[in-house]
Order: structure tokens, then sequence, then C-alpha cells
């Protein structure tokens, strides 16, 4: 059964960086696409960014482009999710979640999150003066 965890949350000012993990266990990343999520207080949840589980192809909300970077090391079972330039906004828990949808292999897409069927149990990130 794969398991995933999330790490590297934490607060930060506006304007910092951080850079979250997600490390699998019970099982090979290797067949599976990568999704980042995040919920903030009293909003629904919110697809940040993904990778394809071949050819690495990535995929962003618009309002996290050209600041976040999802990245994996499938030697260390592990997907990064770099984030800079953070802004209040970008407040909440973030969640690493696995797909093996077979169309993820070269593209993937977060939508609502209901193609991914493993999820970890979240990060908190904190952006705030």
């Amino acid at each position: 059964q794969l398991q995933l965890v999330e790490s590297g949350g934490g607060l930060v000012q506006p304007g910092g960086s951080l850079r979250l993990s997600c490390a699998a266990s019970g099982a090979t990343l290797d067949y599976y696409a990568i999704g980042w999520f995040r919920q903030a207080p009293g909003k629904e949840r919110e697809g940040v960014s993904c990778i394809s589980s071949h050819g690495g192809k990535t995929n962003h909300a618009d309002s996290v482009k050209g600041r976040f970077t999802i990245s994996r090391d499938n030697a260390r079972n592990t997907v990064y999710l770099q984030m800079n330039s953070l802004e209040p906004e970008d407040t909440g828990v973030y969640y690493c979640a696995a797909s093996g949808f077979a169309t993820f292999r070269t593209m993937c897409i977060m939508g609502r999150g209901t193609s991914y069927a493993y999820w970890g149990q979240g990060t908190q990130v904190t952006v705030s003066s």
C-alpha cells in the first residue's frame, strides 16, 4: 500500500521560500503521477501543481505559475514542491497525492483531486509578516 508523508511546511514571511517534500513508502513512485493540493481555512481544496509519472510533464495552477516548481527524484522516492515569492494567499495545508491513472503517464491535471487515490496527511504553510 502506497503511503505518502509531506514535510517542509512552516511559517515564512511574504516573499520568502519553502521546499515541500512528499516521501513515499510501501511502493515505488515510478508509476504514479503526483499532485500537490492545498486547502485554506473556509475554502475548498484546490490543485496547485502536478507532475506526470513519465516524462516529467508538469502543470501548475495560474496562481502559482512562475513561482512554484514541482520535481521528482524517483531514486529517493520523493517529489518536491519548491515555492518561491510566497504570498499570504498561499497559506493553507498542503497535501501531496498519487495517481496511477494511465492518462497521467505523459501529462497531468490536478482538477478536484478525484483522480488521485493516495493522499498524505498534509503540512501547514503559513505566509505572514
